[in-house]
């Protein structure tokens, strides 16, 4: 007999995602209600980093904006399909270096979109408290600085979750009680102790929601004391500057915690909540963007017209 080294740790060939399947037999309403949702995310956040592209919208806000965008749409993708084929088939089965892709992908996306949101929240910061050296302070190789550094964070937090999580052995049973490959609902499928798989989750996750956290929180702090030295009318304008991305990062943070039997209904409608209101938050809160979508529309519709 070989032994038993010589053989992959993993001992399942797949995982059977179930978290949908007590939706019902015909779960067309929430089937329709998710595609409806999903085409919303990619077309809204598209038309965002479309419109982003025309020169009048080149301001750093608009470039991390197309970043966020951008991961929305990859975010929402790594989950939304999957789980629209499941509600199609009577068992819902992902492979197993699938299921960790989709594990890893969807934390690192999901950390990507926080970090994002603190280099936002920098450059409003810079915009408000030092508006006369706005443009030298935030040049275009400071965006790409703090783009890459938002995405090389975002990288690092998950990978020690991801590859802690795909060392252990998996043995049956093999059904993930999850709508994705949820890292909590996969860790409990281990065939083996993960205490320390609790603790290394912990952390990082900690990691990943407290320093963008403290960052964000810090640079609100200071925009406060800014505009408690201004005027009502300056006030006013610098408060509205800052209203998208205050209600962006406040539905971002405020992760409800539900009752077990209806925590995997919440988690798929929370995943999908920031991408969906994203592009419609900032196209309402900015003049600049409504106009710019406006007249992208007006552009396109005589090509339309023509056509028919």
């Amino acid at each position: 007999m070989e032994p038993i080294s010589h053989y992959s740790p993993i001992f399942v060939s797949f995982f059977i995602l179930q978290g949908l399947s007590s939706l019902g037999d015909r779960p067309m309403i929430p089937f329709v209600i998710l595609l409806l949702g999903y085409v919303i995310i990619l077309g809204g956040n598209s038309m965002i980093i479309f419109v982003v592209q025309n020169k009048a919208l080149h301001s750093p806000m608009y470039f991390f904006l197309c970043h966020l965008s951008f991961v929305d749409i990859v975010y929402t993708t790594t989950t939304i399909p999957k789980m629209l084929a499941g509600f199609l088939s009577d068992v819902s089965i992902i492979s197993v270096p699938g299921c960790f892709l989709q594990m890893h992908f969807f934390m690192q996306l999901n950390c990507t979109g926080h970090a994002i949101l603190t280099v936002m929240a920098y450059d409003r910061y810079v915009a408000i408290c030092h508006p006369l050296h706005y443009t030298s302070i935030m040049t275009r190789r400071v965006q790409t600085l703090l783009i890459a550094g938002a995405w090389g964070f975002s990288t690092f937090c998950p990978l020690p979750v991801t590859t802690i999580a795909l060392l252990r052995p998996y043995c049956g049973p093999n059904v993930v009680k999850h709508g994705w490959c949820d890292f909590s609902s996969v860790r409990r499928l281990a065939c083996a102790d993960t205490s320390v798989d609790n603790i290394v989750s912990l952390f990082f996750a900690a990691l990943s929601l407290l320093i963008p956290g403290v960052l964000i929180l810090t640079s609100y702090v200071l925009i406060g004391i800014s505009l408690s030295r201004m005027g009502a009318g300056q006030r006013l304008k610098a408060f509205r500057t800052c209203a998208a991305h205050l209600t962006v990062v406040s539905i971002s943070y405020n992760c409800p915690q539900p009752k077990e039997d209806v925590r995997i209904i919440v988690a798929v409608l929370y995943a999908a909540l920031t991408p969906f209101l994203n592009p419609v938050i900032y196209s309402l809160r900015n003049k600049e963007l409504q106009e710019s979508i406006r007249r992208t529309l007006v552009r396109f519709r005589p090509a339309t017209v023509l056509a028919s």
